[in-house]
């Protein structure tokens, strides 16, 4: 296993480095630069002042030359400094890494909650109103786009019913957890239901196939109780899947859910990548991007040794 593991992370570090050159790049080359966006805010600049300050910003070198100086930084814990406002971009990450963890953890967690059970019930009562419920779930949270939901439940709860709130984490300056619950309800239900579809047919489809296999039959005929039959011989060995979907979640968590952040305000990483994305801002840009790319490629270390916790059979030797 160790090895494994040791090969494993000896591969993921050119795929890595691979990854962030192609989004460094083609950052670049897209249309507009960050001195484009300056220089309207500035008004008029002579060519003078716009060239200091494409030399000042780095902009004036080679995209290659720009990738490794920037490479060089991050590997020294440097990811650089906003163009806008000055600020460290590591910081700023920090500061909204926290409510994206809050929001989109808990409309995940949420998810996790509700699809395993309803798509294990679905399976072990096929065609069952359980079944017709879970069905109606996982169509229509794989259809369904989150903007659509979003505005929706703004226009019942928010202008409708005037229930709930829209906007940010919090009104005005107060901070106590029933506030923050109350901003926070429209925006996790969204996430919630978004996450649900691929869950629920994952579970149902991994839970239908075992529990048609011999061995579940000759558990019962062991007078094992129904209940250990389901879960213990049935749920645990469609596990492998089901943990695929659920801890391919992990990245979703931390890099935030972007429309979703947009749409109500909220302070996380979603919404900091498209105001970086709209301003130019490449070393923001680059240090949410580089986050979700370690998160992914750690996620995927993490999902073998889940593996082999969860089926002893699955070996690395």
């Amino acid at each position: 296993m160790a090895k494994y593991m040791v090969k494993r992370l000896l591969t993921i570090i050119p795929i890595f480095f691979g990854i962030t050159a192609i989004i460094f790049i083609l950052l670049n080359l897209a249309p507009g630069s960050a001195l484009d966006v300056l220089a309207s805010g500035e008004g008029n600049m002579d060519p003078e002042q716009l060239q200091q300050l494409k030399i000042s910003l780095g902009l004036d070198k080679p995209i290659i030359v720009r990738y490794f100086i920037w490479l060089g930084d991050i590997l020294h814990g440097d990811f650089g400094r906003s163009y806008f406002n000055n600020q460290d971009v590591m910081l700023a990450v920090k500061l909204r890494i926290g409510p994206s963890l809050l929001l989109t953890g808990t409309g995940v967690i949420m998810a996790i909650l509700i699809s395993l059970p309803l798509g294990l019930m679905a399976a072990y009562k096929p065609y069952s109103i359980w079944d017709k419920i879970s069905n109606f779930f996982a169509l229509a949270g794989a259809v369904l786009p989150g903007f659509f939901l979003s505005l929706g439940l703004i226009y019942i709860f928010a202008i409708q019913l005037k229930l709930l709130p829209t906007m940010g984490m919090h009104t005005g300056t107060k901070t106590d957890l029933i506030d923050l619950i109350h901003h926070m309800i429209l925006p996790a239900s969204v996430i919630c239901f978004g996450s649900m579809g691929g869950m629920i047919k994952q579970t149902r489809g991994a839970c239908l196939e075992v529990f048609n296999e011999e061995y579940m039959k000759t558990a019962r005929s062991k007078g094992i109780s129904e209940a250990a039959v389901v879960i213990k011989h049935g749920f645990r060995n469609a596990l492998i899947p089901v943990l695929t979907t659920v801890l391919m979640q992990i990245p979703h968590i931390i890099g935030g859910s972007t429309i979703t952040e947009q749409i109500f305000a909220w302070p996380g990483m979603g919404s900091a990548m498209i105001n970086a994305i709209n301003n130019r801002d490449y070393p923001m840009v680059m240090c949410v991007a580089t986050i979700l790319c370690a998160t992914v490629l750690a996620t995927n270390i993490l999902l073998d040794i889940v593996y082999s916790i969860a089926d002893p059979r699955i070996t690395y030797d």
